[in-house]
């Protein structure tokens, strides 16, 4: 079953030419020769949501999964009045791979390194709001499309990307491992393999094994996990050309760094196919891009004059949002995975693609 959404007016325009995506979404449910149904979002089979953590440390496995799942639950309930959405959610985790004691929540250790003061947190009243679009943010999108062209040109044929490499090596460990061919990390098993075959590995082995059902497929990949999501999906489509994912989104993507493009590129020559850096092919509804403008991972918001569209015409869509986590000191954090989870627009994509099994009364 395949989800499709209608675009009209200027926001066809801002999709087609600004690579941003258009809200409010119609979703019609194509349900097979009979032709479309249209739903308010309300699918009679069940979602499958597969999402991917970021950089850095976390808590357990089933914490983090908790933590998610209440993030797109809370959004559901206070963007849509979607108070018991049908769908199964899969957590991949893979920072116990790379540290060796999870992140924890035990007060009476609130000194400790490994102390998580970024747990989940429930929004604040009225503090989920829509992103309002305005002439900047096309003014902008231009800017990211030249100033991105020209950091491209200068990395291909000057090697610049020295300056990136540097800073992702000193900043960016978990980023370092992945990118270093030599850097060798044990599996799940206990054997040694090179540190991105292991990482990619979590992800792939899920989707593959995963009980598809009949409902749509969608795959969050958040920070580095949308690095890994993108890198899984695209060799999934060579080595796996009938498998399929009906939605693809990345929020707080470094998807558009120079350094990770190129990377892309890399890792992608010697294809007779489209472009090396285009959208995996075994997306075939839709890749859309979440980005907070404050969020400095994600600081190269517009991915769509980055990656090409693939066979099947999919081209990644950009919505910047708000994203509203603060931590346990009162500091706001634009880049937090809760706080992507729960933000209208995401609420609102995924509202279409989820079950329902209750609705709180307008």
């Amino acid at each position: 079953m395949d989800c499709v959404f209608q675009k009209s007016g200027i926001a066809w325009f801002r999709t087609n030419l600004m690579g941003r995506a258009s809200r409010p979404l119609q979703g019609i449910c194509v349900t097979g020769m009979g032709g479309p149904d249209t739903y308010q979002g309300d699918y009679a089979m069940t979602a499958i949501i597969v999402g991917i953590h970021g950089l850095a440390n976390k808590p357990e496995k089933d914490k983090l999964k908790e933590y998610w799942g209440k993030s797109i639950r809370e959004g559901l309930l206070k963007n849509c009045k979607l108070e018991k959405a049908d769908y199964q959610f899969e957590m991949v985790h893979w920072a116990d791979l790379l540290y060796s004691r999870p992140l924890h929540e035990d007060p009476d250790f609130d000194f400790d390194s490994l102390y998580n003061t970024q747990p989940y947190r429930e929004a604040a009243d009225g503090a989920l709001k829509e992103y309002k679009d305005s002439w900047r943010d096309d003014a902008r999108a231009i800017a990211s499309a030249v100033g991105g062209k020209v950091a491209d040109m200068l990395d291909e044929h000057f090697g610049m990307d020295g300056l990136g490499k540097f800073l992702i090596r000193n900043k960016l460990r978990d980023l370092d491992f992945y990118y270093d061919e030599d850097r060798q990390i044990a599996n799940r098993s206990g054997k040694k393999q090179q540190a991105r075959r292991v990482l990619k590995d979590e992800l792939k082995n899920t989707l593959l094994n995963i009980d598809r059902g009949d409902g749509p497929l969608i795959v969050i990949g958040h920070s580095m996990g949308s690095i890994i999501a993108y890198d899984v999906l695209r060799e999934i489509g060579r080595k796996n050309p009938e498998f399929t994912v009906d939605h693809f989104v990345t929020i707080g993507s470094p998807l558009g760094l120079p350094l990770v493009k190129l990377n892309v590129d890399r890792h992608n020559r010697g294809r007779a196919d489209e472009d090396r850096v285009r959208t995996p092919t075994v997306v075939r509804g839709s890749w859309i891009n979440y980005a907070d403008r404050k969020d400095p991972v994600s600081f190269d918001n517009h991915l769509r004059d980055d990656y090409g569209k693939n066979r099947h015409g999919i081209r990644v869509e950009d919505d910047i949002v708000l994203n509203d986590y603060v931590d346990d000191k009162g500091k706001r954090n634009p880049h937090k995975s809760y706080g992507y989870l729960r933000t209208p627009e995401l609420s609102k994509f995924l509202n279409q693609c989820v079950g329902v099994s209750s609705r709180v009364p307008a």
